[in-house]
Formats: structure tokens, sequence, C-alpha cells
């Protein structure tokens, strides 16, 4: 809520014109009519307790799509009040597949295409909750006449819209359309156009057109070596995953070029030996990019390597965000054309699992995209707030 351009910078346009005055370490408005209104948070499920005894006629949810639907539903028993203002509910929201909220808005949106259907857009619909199922109808009185006037239906609309309808966004920012484009395809479909339907897919983030290989990397620039870390040995039925190690390097004229790919099945030590032998090939002036794990045995095998390579630059990173979340930000580099490969027997399995992302093994995957978060903000200091 206290982010650069959030919902409190956001509400200081809005209720300070109209004579409300802020009192920001409680994140509240009061109004000369007595109104007020509150910004608060919903982190954690037990959160909606704190809720328990409240009246608030309008519940207002910024990004509904991240709540839970027991979240939701619990505050919307909390959408009364006998101050004259009928309750109502507002959200915004953006698509997701894998929330509950596709579902409660499925009527609107197109099950083929994933994007809204435009007669549909504002069209009202009824429901009724019986037990934990949904209900739904064109109208209150098909539901009533069907299960009782003793239950009230509520009513739900939803509103299609996208970047083009953001008119004073894009008259402010009028690049902002060209950094959505910029995105993977997954996010760019959802934030843009609005589908909810798409999902990552094997040839959604990676294409082996987006790799241009080239005979060797230019001299200059920055180079990193970041490893994901497999202590398994292939054995008969068994698939286990890959020690992966990605040298990756930031070409002077912004691009990235995969330099060198290492990957091996073995014991621990084997796995301790690879790294010792790749650094003492790869050079002092490539970076070492190890994964921590959270927890004391992810801290310990850490330190373990870092002893390993003492005389070398290395560098724990802390993984956060999941795999497709994490490798985003370089699919969206290699569709633009920004990432190229150095020609190497390495080339062919590498190319085959990221287009196969994010089915089956993703190792050297994870290894690229460390290497690639680790060299646009590695290392650089950061603006906090003051």
């Amino acid at each position: 809520m206290r982010q650069e351009g959030g919902l409190w910078d956001e509400s200081r346009a809005l209720y300070g014109p109209l004579g409300g005055q802020a009192r920001e370490q409680r994140l509240d408005w009061r109004f000369p009519s007595g109104a007020k209104i509150a910004f608060s948070h919903l982190e954690y499920e037990r959160d909606r307790f704190s809720w328990d005894g409240a009246q608030i006629p309008l519940i207002g949810f910024d990004q509904l799509e991240h709540f839970t639907e027991r979240q939701f539903f619990y505050l919307l028993g909390r959408n009364r009040s006998t101050c004259g203002v009928r309750p109502y509910i507002r959200a915004t929201c953006n698509p997701d597949p894998e929330s509950w909220l596709a579902d409660f808005v499925a009527w609107w949106i197109d099950a083929e295409s994933g994007y809204a259907i435009a007669e549909r857009s504002g069209r009202l619909r009824w429901f009724l909750r019986f037990d934990d199922s949904i209900v739904w109808a064109d109208s209150d009185e098909a539901l009533t006449a069907e299960h009782g006037m003793d239950r009230q239906p509520l009513s739900v609309t939803f509103i299609a819209a996208s970047l083009q309808d953001n008119r004073i966004l894009l008259a402010r920012d009028p690049g902002y359309r060209a950094k959505l484009r910029a995105l993977p395809k997954v996010e760019r479909e959802r934030l843009e156009r609005g589908n909810w339907k798409i999902r990552p897919a094997a040839g959604l983030y990676f294409q082996r057109a987006f790799f241009e290989i080239v005979a060797a990397a230019p001299a200059g620039g920055r180079a990193v070596r970041v490893w994901d870390l497999a202590a398994s040995e292939a054995g008969k039925g068994k698939d286990p995953d890959w020690t992966a190690g990605v040298r990756m390097r930031r070409a002077e004229d912004g691009s990235f070029l995969v330099e060198d790919v290492v990957r091996l099945r073995g014991s621990p030590l084997k796995v301790e030996r690879a790294l010792l032998n790749t650094a003492t090939s790869d050079g002092s002036e490539v970076e070492i990019g190890i994964p921590q794990d959270p927890g004391q045995a992810g801290k310990a095998q850490a330190q373990r390597f870092v002893r390993l390579l003492a005389g070398y630059r290395v560098r724990l990173l802390r993984e956060r965000g999941d795999k497709v979340t994490r490798a985003a930000p370089l699919s969206a580099q290699a569709e633009a054309g920004n990432v190229r490969l150095v020609k190497g027997r390495w080339n062919g399995a590498f190319l085959a699992e990221l287009e196969s992302f994010p089915d089956g093994h993703d190792d050297q995957v994870d290894a690229a995209a460390g290497a690639f978060a680790l060299l646009v903000g590695g290392g650089r200091p950061r603006l906090r707030r003051l």
C-alpha cells in the first residue's frame, strides 16, 4: 500500500481535494462529514478474523486474484451498515487461471480463447451458495423461484478493461505499452490482453529461433557463472536432476551471451571437483554464483562451497519466487533477440531444455536465469526510500 505510486499515493490525489485529512501512520482518511476510509491488509488466512464485528459499507480489494476465496467471502460477511449507505464491494484484478477468481468470473470469459466476451462485460448475474457450491442464474427471481424466497441472491458483474481503456496512464506514460510488450508471452497475454486461460507451457517461454549462435564472444564486458546444484547419480530407472553451471557474459553493447554450460550428475564429491575445476578453467575474472537454500543445511552447504572456491569471487544467491517467475526476465530478453549462444557441443542439450521449460528438467534454465539476474542486478547499489 505504501509503494511508490501505490494505493496510498493515489489516495492523496483523490481525497485531499475533497477535504479529507490524512493520517499516514494509521493509513486512513477522515472527512468533515464524519466518513472514514481506511487501508489495511489480509496477508494471511488468519488475518480475516481481525475483522470480526466490523461494519463496512464499502470494501475494495486491490488485485483480488492474490486473495483467497475464504478471505474474500469472510469479508463479504462484514459488508454491512446501518449508516444509510447501501453496502457494496468493488475489486480490481488481473487474469490468473490458477486462482479461485478464474472460476468465479468464468461466465464472462470465453472458454476457448481466454479473452473477455465483449457483449457480456458489465452484465449482472446473481448467485447463491449452497454449502461450498455456488449456483448462478441470470436473475434473482429465477434463483428465488427455484430455491425459496427465504434466500436472497447477490448480484455480481465483471467489467473487462484493457490498457487502451487507461487513457490517463497512456497519456502520461506512452512508453508503458512497450514495457508490457517486453514481457514474456504468458505475462504479456495476461497483463496486456487480459487472457484468463493461458498457462506456462513448453515453447511459450523459450524457442530455438530466439537464439543466434555465434562463433565467439566479444572481448570486454562482465562474465559470471552461476550453478544449479544437485547431488544425485544416475542409475537404472532413475532420472535425477543435473548439476548445471552456466557462464554468461554481458557485452559492452548490453546484449547477453551464454558462453559455456557445464552439466553433470554425480556424488557430492564429484560435484565439488567439477566446481573447482571449472573455476580454474574460467579464471579469476569470472564471478561465481552459488545458490543458498533456506535453512541451516542450505547455509552450511553454501559456506562449504565458498571455502572450496577460496581465491575466487563467489556470491551466495538466495532464490526468490518460483522457477517460472525467475526465468521470465531472461525469456523476455531472449525473445527480443538480446541473448546469443557461443557455438559449443552443449548447445543442443541447452536449447532442448529451454524449449521444454517449464516441463521436464530445468537445471540449465535455473542456472541461466540466475546468471542473468546476477548480471543485471548483482553488485550495484540500490536506491532505497529516504
